[in-house]
Formats: C-alpha cells, sequence, structure tokens
C-alpha cells in the first residue's frame, strides 16, 4: 500500500503553474529584446552562442527537481507488513443524492456541500466503524466501497459533484438496492444505510427497498435536505436558474414524507437538516445502539520510507541543470546535444 506520511505538503504543487508561467514570460521577454535589434532569426544567426531551446531545457529540468523535492517532503511511504487487527464496530454506508436539485441554496452553500462538510465531520467521530460511499441521482454507483480508511474516505467525498453521474432523477430505491449489496458478505456486525436526498421526484419504490433491506437486518436512516417552500437550482455559475419546456423557473421542494417513509419501513429515523443543524451528528447518537460485534481486518502496521529515492532524482537534475549552460562555449562547441544554434529551430 503506498501512502504519503504529511500529505500536506503536496499543496505546494500548487505552485508549479505560476513557476511555468513565469519561465515563459522570461523567456517572451527575452525574445522581444532580441526583436528590439532587428528579425529575431537574423539577430539569433548573429548570436551562434545564444540558445533559447537551452532555456527551456534548463526550466523543465529545475521545474521537475522541485516537483521531487515536495513528493519527497510529503513523505512517500510503502506498506512493508500487514498485521491482522480485531475490531468491535459496525458497517455504515452513506447514499448521497447528487442530482442536480441538490444544487439548490436553500442551504449554505448549497445542498451537496453542506452534505459533504456534515459528513466529513460524521467521519472524523469514528474510530472503528467502517464507511461505504454510494452516489445516486438517476442511476446509483459505489464511490468508495466498505474500508476503515477514513482519510480515503473524505478525499473521495472531496471530488463528489452532480457531473459523476451522467443520468438524472432520484433512483432512491436503486441507491438502497445497491447500499444492501455492498455490505462485507457473511459479516455478522450491525449494517446501516444513511440517505442523504431532498427526496424530490424519485423514480422508483424506495419504500419497498427499505423493507426488503430492513427483512436482511440492515437499518435505514433519512436525512431530509432542503426546504418544503422549495428553491430555484441554479445553473451557469449561478447566474441562471434552471427553467421548463414553458420557461418557468423550475423549483425543487423536499419530500420529507417519502423520506419519513423509508425510514419507517427501514426501521430507523428521519431527520431534517439545517443551515444550523445537519442532522448527522444527532443520528450519530442513534447508531450507539446499532449492533458491534468483533470483525477482524488486515493492515499495514510498518511502512518504509521512500522520500530518498525522489531526493536523490532530484539532486540529480539539479546537477545536471548546472551542467546545461545557457550559452555554447568552446570546449563543448563540438558536442552538438541540443542541435545547431545557428539554425532556426533554435526559437
Amino acid at each position: 500500500m503506498f501512502r504519503f506520511s504529511n500529505p500536506e505538503y503536496l499543496y505546494l504543487l500548487l505552485v508549479i503553474p505560476a513557476l511555468i508561467a513565469l519561465f515563459w514570460y522570461s523567456i517572451r521577454t527575452q525574445k522581444q529584446w532580441i526583436s528590439v535589434f532587428g528579425n529575431p532569426n537574423t539577430v539569433l544567426n548573429l548570436m551562434p552562442g545564444f540558445s533559447i531551446k537551452r532555456l527551456w531545457i534548463k526550466n523543465i529540468v529545475c521545474l521537475t527537481a522541485i516537483v521531487s523535492i515536495i513528493v519527497a517532503l510529503a513523505g512517500p511511504q510503502l506498506g512493508a507488513k500487514l498485521t491482522e487487527v480485531k475490531r468491535k464496530g459496525m458497517e455504515m454506508i452513506i447514499a448521497l443524492d447528487v442530482s442536480n436539485s441538490m444544487l439548490a441554496q436553500d442551504l449554505k452553500p448549497n445542498r451537496l456541500e453542506r452534505a459533504k462538510q456534515a459528513i466529513t465531520q460524521l467521519v472524523d467521530r469514528f474510530n472503528n466503524d467502517r464507511i461505504g460511499l454510494i452516489v445516486f441521482a438517476g442511476d446509483a454507483y459505489v464511490q468508495l466501497p466498505i474500508t476503515n480508511d477514513y482519510a480515503a474516505a473524505k478525499l473521495f467525498l472531496s471530488s463528489i459533484n452532480p457531473g459523476i453521474v451522467p443520468k438524472q432523477g432520484t433512483a432512491i430505491g436503486s441507491a438502497i438496492e445497491l447500499a444492501a449489496n455492498s455490505f462485507t458478505p457473511n459479516s455478522n456486525t450491525g449494517k446501516v444505510i444513511i440517505v442523504i436526498s431532498d427526496g424530490e421526484n424519485h423514480q422508483d419504490d424506495p419504500v419497498e427497498a427499505a423493507k426488503a433491506a430492513a427483512d436482511n437486518g440492515i437499518s435505514i436512516f433519512t436525512i431530509g435536505i432542503g426546504s418544503p417552500e422549495g428553491a430555484p437550482i441554479p445553473i451557469d455559475d449561478n447566474q441562471e436558474f434552471l427553467k421548463d419546456n414553458d420557461g418557468k423557473v423550475v423549483i425543487t421542494h423536499l419530500d420529507e414524507e417519502t423520506l419519513s417513509k423509508i425510514a419507517i419501513m427501514g426501521n430507523g429515523r428521519y431527520v431534517r437538516a439545517s443551515n444550523s443543524q445537519f442532522g448527522l451528528l444527532s443520528l450519530y447518537e442513534s447508531l450507539h445502539k446499532v449492533n458491534r460485534n468483533v470483525v477482524k481486518d488486515k493492515i499495514y502496521s510498518e511502512y518504509n520510507e521512500q522520500y530518498q529515492y525522489f531526493l536523490a532524482f532530484a539532486l540529480f537534475l539539479i546537477l545536471t541543470e548546472s551542467f546545461i549552460l545557457e550559452r555554447r562555449t568552446k570546449l563543448l562547441s563540438k558536442i552538438n546535444l541540443f542541435g545547431n544554434p545557428s539554425n532556426k529551430e533554435v526559437l
């Protein structure tokens, strides 16, 4: 298993595009100064020792070295030893609605982002429980299989948006069926499904799906996100709202009745989310009543550091960059690694 011990350093990679822009601007400025003296091709032919191509190669090597150093700082590690551990916990799958109606802003900043924030807070409270993630709109998809890797859960969660599901709609029943089939086979620990949705425009029978899951010992909790009064669905960077075929703005409403029936049939509980209290943390108290049995997991208990390889590669690149001269010297005039600088290819 590969991981980073200090993944926060990877944010430093965001400076790379800025450095590329800076290098490009520097070379562009040099070309502009050359053009002051006449036609660039003619002037460069009079400067046989100068090569713009060499400048680009030096910059690329330098950038690659910086990337290697940043990766080394992040602490790359490889799992070296698998150990079997026993945990006393349950399994929980969160089924998150990602239909376009979840972009409505009756919860701030919008329904979907508010839900993702609350799920992150819930994951931070787990210790021994296992978690999975399903997204659904017109169809349901497993975003993250059952795992105890909470960091991975939050990473997958951050990438969720309505665009990851090609078919629009609200197939709550399909999400419940997929979740019920995604738990660890033959596990006797407690199993919970949490459905987060506005409940609107469901295109199957979620209540019947909840009943079937409950018959297999799975508890279903639901969180209604949105308001009964409804809100428009923003599109085009919130400058316009979704309209129907008659040109009227579509208003999406919270369907509490359906979500309540799902929770009742699933032997769970329904909670309505608000800006001040989303509902996941209050459900967390109810989850304490769920049966938790001892389960066995295999985890990596030892890791080998890999940062030294990235540092060695960076050092090699830095030394290489120092030998790549911007101008050709008499000593290296017979070495033609980058082409004839008098040729028009130097541009």
